[in-house]
């Protein structure tokens, strides 16, 4: 089974692309895709090791500077057992272009503490001692490079204004049409997210890989990789609790998000918090190798229902349930109704009460005047686009399960739409021409939507020179009778 088998966007999308030239012979790839295979860590990340045979655990890999300097900034690594360190990351094909491009001289770049290459060519001895330490990546890509190519190229984030070139084009497609460009273009992405799922789990394991993901979805864009971190410990640290409150108590001791002082001010908060402190301290030796530096941790611009002490309470919850992978499992192959759908997978994820939880944003904030969800509509929604659909997919498709596969997809395309967000404005206006979400009438064209400008405006310059999706719009003639092929139902 083919995943771009008669999907017409895939073609355009492979015969615009220069992956065709990738070879797996060890030439190097463009810069630019070895940057997006670290932003994504698009590695075999248990094996990474240094130049001169250092382990690194990649904590977080910093955030993609666009003003110069580094390429990454304020990534977090820890080397062997040592305490991790927080600093800049430079990416460059080979060792050489550490001097070659003048980063030894530059005080820019003072603060890189990894230098990321494709090879390493130099001899470890050879090289200056102002050089930082290397990690070669030839060898622990998850994937061929080919396949990275086309489903890393474009994810590097949207520029600060789309261009616009498509628009006219685009209006002149009929309803239908519109409909089925973003169809097609959505299936690449929900089978991208797919295959990056069965890159991992070929490693790990189906459930690990669901768990992962589960956990990346409650880190939102701000703490991806610390709750990534958490989950890839799992097995060790899940070891011994009985309750959501004992995993609750290693969570946040292994987050470093425990506070040190008693609020003084709230006696319910005081007491979770000693009974907390008095349950990790039981734990901090046996687990400290998979403890997190606070520092990993971004707060600024977070809503309080998204803090990260409040997303890990929610997932100790899932944790105890035990039956949790079970029931996604079953969720996947009920025939319900759709308009159930989302309810259903609601209730898996939502948990009912939690004593200091359903009260409190976090440890600090003053108790609320009436209980609240720990999971709210709209999280679900991305859950089960981003995570829950395409592993129960990959899963089908992996084991040739046809009717699954089938079943998964019609509830992918026929999802409600997400919630709304300044990428899809944007993308809407510049491309759509219009502010109104109404125009996409459910997640999957939103996917949809993104998957476009990820794929061909961040390939053309800001008056949309060399882009050939106008072109590509205008000579693509689809059926006159094609429509939708599943209908969104409403919101729940």
């Amino acid at each position: 089974m083919n995943f771009h088998t008669e999907n017409f966007y895939a073609v355009w999308r492979e015969g615009c692309r220069a992956v065709n030239g990738l070879r797996e012979d060890g030439s190097p790839p463009p810069e630019k895709l070895l940057q997006a295979v670290w932003l994504h860590q698009r590695l075999r990340r248990d094996q990474l090791k240094t130049a001169d045979g250092k382990s690194v655990r990649v904590l977080h890999p910093g955030f993609a500077s666009a003003e110069g300097g580094p390429d990454f900034c304020g990534a977090v690594l820890q080397f062997e057992n040592d305490q991790p360190v927080s600093g800049d990351v430079e990416i460059d094909l080979q060792t050489s272009g550490w001097r070659a491009h003048g980063h030894d001289q530059n005080a820019n770049f003072q603060n890189v503490i990894l230098h990321v290459v494709w090879a390493e060519i130099q001899s470890p001895r050879s090289k200056a001692q102002s050089s930082p330490i290397t990690l070669p990546l030839q060898n622990v890509l998850d994937a061929p490079l080919a396949e990275l190519a086309l489903a890393l190229e474009n994810e590097s984030g949207l520029p600060a204004a789309l261009r616009g070139k498509c628009a006219a084009p685009l209006r002149e497609l009929s309803e239908p049409q519109l409909a089925e460009l973003l169809h097609a273009a959505a299936q690449v992405r929900f089978q991208n997210k797919a295959r990056a799922m069965l890159a991992r789990a070929r490693n790990s394991g189906w459930e690990q890989v669901l768990w992962e993901n589960l956990f990346r979805g409650l880190g939102y864009k701000h703490n991806v990789w610390p709750m990534q971190n958490l989950a890839e410990t799992k097995a060790r640290w899940t070891r011994g609790a009985d309750s959501a409150f004992e995993i609750q108590a290693r969570l946040f001791g292994l987050s470093s998000l425990l506070p040190n002082e008693l609020t003084r001010a709230q006696k319910i908060a005081d007491t979770f918090l000693r009974r907390a402190w008095d349950f990790w301290w039981r734990d901090r030796d046996e687990f400290e190798s998979c403890r997190l530096p606070r520092a990993v941790w971004k707060f600024h611009g977070l809503r309080p229902a998204n803090h990260p002490q409040r997303r890990l309470a929610l997932a100790a919850h899932w944790l105890a349930s035990e039956n949790l992978v079970s029931q996604i499992e079953a969720w996947g192959a009920a025939e319900l109704p759709a308009k159930k759908w989302a309810a259903a997978l609601h209730e898996i994820f939502q948990v009912e009460h939690d004593e200091f939880w359903s009260w409190h944003w976090t440890f600090q904030s003053a108790r609320l005047a009436k209980p609240q969800p720990l999971l709210g509509g709209a999280r679900v929604t991305d859950l089960a686009v981003n995570v829950v659909l395409p592993w129960l997919w990959i899963r089908a498709w992996e084991g040739g399960n046809e009717k699954i596969l089938r079943a998964v997809e019609r509830r992918f395309f026929a999802w409600p739409a997400a919630e709304d967000n300044a990428v899809l404005k944007l993308a809407r206006q510049r491309l759509l021409g219009t502010a109104s979400p109404r125009i996409l009438t459910g997640a999957a064209q939103q996917q949809g939507l993104l998957q476009i400008v990820r794929d061909f405006c961040e390939h053309a310059n800001a008056v949309c020179a060399d882009c050939h999706f106008p072109d590509l719009v205008r000579g693509w003639s689809a059926p006159a009778n094609v429509s939708p092929r599943v209908e969104p139902v409403a919101n729940a």
